[in-house]
């Protein structure tokens, strides 16, 4: 299945090539495919916050290569370079607060500063640490596939209807995805009839992005609205709910895409099995539960403005919502698999070497 996996893979978000990141604009898609070249830490930071690249993997890889430009730049200036790049450091921290990943990959390259031996090149040093993760997360979409397709071979051995939320997918990763990972393979496996995509309001990740990415692959794909998702549940015969996630808590509390929380209730209510993938990164055992977790809010116009027009009444619009664990059936690392997910089958799973 792994080579199955890689052969398959068509959509990268991310490519680092002589010394720059290039980042392929998912404002952009699915009307064109535009890729936007990064050579200073500056411009990493700013492709972030304005969503070039999006998914938890994808914003960790893209501000792990940024401190790779980040060291670029100080160590030219000369002088206190390492002062200098914790400034760089702070501004990649500050894109995307909710994202773990983006904290676990910064934390790996500081680590790996901080390891360095004397007379050793710094900026060859992080650029190797900055690329090994970027493989890593691409070796660990692999384990979580195959993990996460033997859990739906498992509980149902013939072709059903998936439903999914948001994108976990090669353009929020840095290899073929998390959810959308486990639906490709699943479908190789003949495992996946049809495949629903919540349309993801307002941002649209799901009709924009999912539904491009699993069309490409020759996946069935239909989009719905939202507000369709507990109607599909109910008629459609769907067997999971499939997603990824931005941040997992350590009692098993998952942020990520708004919306997730509903349909996770709306799951159990018509007993669908809810399952979300996402890297070990992801894990976060120092936040007790997902209510400690700070919630990013975007712009109010995406909401507000319609048909050209902007209507003046006060707005709404979080980015995250948080799905408790006790509505989880299984989480999906490439660390292993835990059921029924809660704080010391968590703890167990981070003490694990990674599945290969």
């Amino acid at each position: 299945m792994r080579d199955r996996l890689l052969a398959a893979e068509k959509v990268k978000a991310i490519e680092w090539r002589d010394g720059v990141l290039h980042l392929l604009d998912q404002r952009a898609l699915p009307a064109r495919e535009s890729w936007l070249a990064c050579s200073t830490v500056v411009e990493v930071a700013a492709a972030i916050r304005a969503r070039v690249v999006r998914g938890a993997s994808a914003i960790g890889i893209s501000a792990a290569y940024g401190l790779v430009l980040a060291a670029r730049e100080r160590l030219a200036e000369g002088g206190d370079w390492q002062a200098a790049w914790e400034e760089d450091y702070a501004l990649l921290a500050d894109t995307r607060p909710t994202a773990s990943n983006l904290f676990w990959a910064l934390k790996c390259m500081r680590d790996r500063l901080d390891r360095l031996k004397q007379h050793a090149d710094p900026l060859a040093v992080l650029e190797a640490e900055a690329i090994a993760i970027h493989e890593s997360d691409r070796e660990a979409n692999v384990v979580m596939a195959q993990l996460g397709l033997e859990r739906i071979r498992k509980h149902q051995g013939n072709a059903q209807a998936i439903l999914t939320h948001g994108n976990a997918g090669a353009l929020a990763t840095g290899g073929v995805g998390t959810a959308l990972g486990v639906i490709r393979a699943a479908f190789l496996e003949g495992l996946v009839e049809q495949v629903y995509a919540n349309e993801t309001r307002p941002w649209l990740q799901g009709s924009r992005l999912t539904a491009w990415e699993l069309a490409g692959a020759g996946i069935p794909v239909t989009v719905n609205a939202d507000s369709a998702g507990a109607h599909i549940l109910k008629t459609k015969g769907v067997t999971w709910v499939v997603v990824g996630a931005d941040c997992i808590a350590a009692n098993g509390d998952v942020i990520s895409t708004i919306g997730t929380y509903q349909l996770a209730v709306c799951a159990m209510h018509h007993g669908v099995r809810f399952m979300v993938v996402a890297p070990s990164s992801t894990l976060d055992l120092m936040m007790a539960t997902g209510d400690d977790v700070s919630l990013e809010e975007r712009d109010a116009g995406e909401l507000l403005e319609v048909n050209g027009q902007r209507l003046e009444v006060q707005a709404f619009n979080p980015a995250f919502d948080v799905t408790p664990a006790d509505l989880i059936d299984v989480i999906v690392t490439e660390k292993g698999v835990v059921e029924r997910p809660d704080t010391a089958k968590l703890a167990r799973l981070m003490c694990r070497k990674r599945l290969h």
